[in-house]
């Protein structure tokens, strides 16, 4: 629609409905852009382009991996504890991992003080993001990207280091969250996006301690069947 039909449509006052007065400002958004990509040649940003007009919030999502090398959506950072339950989690409306590892670390320690070790995904790091992060933590298993010097060598094959290291556990605990409702989200809006979140996060949580309940139950009728003195199950 150009813009002068949605001018003639202002006139009349139907550009009163704020669906349409949204589209027209995606309208104007998308021809600055083509003047700018075609007239002008420039390379524009991800960051500043709009890749669905319904969920305005949707990213490009670089994965870097083979056969899918980026997602449309919003990425999400969770923190999962030694026995395997999510402590905190973190929508990343804007910006990147190194973004958000500082302060989703200083939530977790507000609700859980004994939080003094954790175990990050290489895509966490910087030089100044792993400063900060050693203020914080005892024991920071943060890898380091690119070239590793000899004493980034030394330290990630210290035992602490190589004993902390977990990304295969947490690589599991999201393949869960998509089976709790995250694989395709329905929901409409952001806050409909964040609901949907936290809902399969506290899902995830309740069917982690289904199993570990039923593990219990488990044991302790194998030890009644050994003849063994029953153990206390939660």
């Amino acid at each position: 629609m150009p813009i002068s039909a949605l001018r003639e449509l202002r006139a009349v006052g139907i550009t009163k409905d704020k669906e349409l007065t949204r589209m027209a400002d995606y309208l104007r958004h998308a021809q600055r852009q083509i003047d700018r990509r075609l007239l002008r040649g420039e390379t524009i940003p991800n960051a500043e382009k709009v890749f669905s007009v319904f969920e305005d919030y949707t990213r490009w999502i670089s994965k870097g991996k083979a056969g899918t090398p980026f997602e449309l959506g919003v990425p999400v950072c969770v923190l999962e504890d030694d026995c395997g339950f999510i402590l905190h989690h973190r929508i990343m409306w804007k910006g990147s991992d190194v973004d958000h590892a500082q302060p989703m670390i200083k939530d977790t320690q507000a609700r859980f003080p004994a939080l003094h070790g954790c175990s990050f995904d290489r895509g966490f790091h910087s030089p100044a993001n792993r400063a900060r992060l050693d203020e914080l933590l005892v024991d920071n298993v943060l890898p380091r990207k690119g070239y590793l010097t000899t004493a980034d060598k030394e330290r990630e094959s210290g035992a602490t280091f190589v004993t902390m290291r977990r990304h295969p556990g947490i690589e599991s605990k999201i393949n869960g969250l998509e089976h709790h409702g995250l694989d395709r989200v329905r929901a409409y809006g952001s806050k409909g996006f964040a609901r949907v979140v936290a809902l399969s996060v506290v899902a995830c949580n309740i069917h982690h301690l289904g199993r570990v309940l039923q593990r219990q139950r488990n044991e302790a009728l194998n030890g009644l069947r050994l003849g063994k003195r029953p153990r206390l199950v939660a």
